[in-house]
């Protein structure tokens, strides 16, 4: 029982630290406000980090979850609540980091976040579970890894421009096309591997941001709707053949 209250008091800790981060704000400014300090093109609308909301819900829902499932004996839960308070701890740190400007720092500890969340997500997605256990443990995690590994590419990014790597020449815009290519095919090995159209609907949610925040750029922009299209139809064949 420990171990589940452990991971309850650091899911609340987690969304208190990244609250706090905008409405005090932390150093006085706020993640996004550092966000955009950033020239590069594989940056979101505003909107689009609501999905943290989702994101904490998600991580509540399982947090309470776990506690419950005590009961009903869930081995795969205790499995994975060491990596889960690593993952927590990261998420925390980062925001720290972040706001103190330390962004070497930030792309480490965000590694040491997304490793976390592939070990809990392959250990949660080989487990048996009802339905419930599906939207209260797997998917939650398939959100959270999702946008992470997103946050991910835009965190190395941004170090690599804080320290001047000239992205071996090629402009802001085709740089930003790699990775959103990058993103697209990860997204496309866990659709073919896992069938997890969860964890593709993000990187759809996260494009659809881009190509909006970057309208100004007819090749970002067209690229990022263009493979929105293809990630989109991909999942919503993958639901369709999962309800069958």
């Amino acid at each position: 029982m420990l171990r589940r209250t452990i991971t309850v008091v650091l899911t609340l800790l987690t969304i208190a630290v990244n609250a706090l981060a905008n409405i005090l704000p932390i150093n006085g400014q706020t993640t996004g406000d550092i966000s955009d300090r950033f020239p590069i093109r594989f940056v979101p609308e505003g909107y689009v980090f609501s999905i943290w909301g989702l994101i904490y819900i998600g991580l509540i829902v399982f947090a309470l979850y776990q506690v419950g499932a005590s009961r009903r004996g869930k081995p795969v839960l205790d499995e994975i609540a060491p990596a889960y308070w690593l993952a927590s701890l990261a998420n925390g740190t980062w925001i720290l980091l972040w706001h103190y400007e330390q962004f070497v720092l930030t792309i480490l500890v965000m590694l040491v976040l997304l490793g976390s969340l592939i070990y809990i997500y392959r250990k949660v997605a080989a487990a048996k579970g009802d339905s419930l256990f599906r939207w209260c443990v797997q998917i939650p995690f398939s959100v959270y890894l999702g946008w992470v590994s997103v946050a991910t590419i835009a965190n190395a990014s941004q170090v690599l421009t804080f320290l001047q790597w000239n992205a071996w020449g090629l402009s802001a815009e085709l740089w930003a096309v790699i990775m959103l290519v990058v993103a697209s095919g990860l997204g496309a090995a866990m659709l073919l591997r896992e069938r997890d159209a969860a964890f593709v609907l993000v990187l759809v949610w996260a494009f659809v941001g881009i190509a909006i925040k970057q309208g100004d750029s007819a090749l970002v922009a067209n690229s990022a709707w263009a493979l929105t299209a293809v990630l989109a139809a991909s999942s919503g064949w993958t639901l369709l053949k999962r309800a069958k």
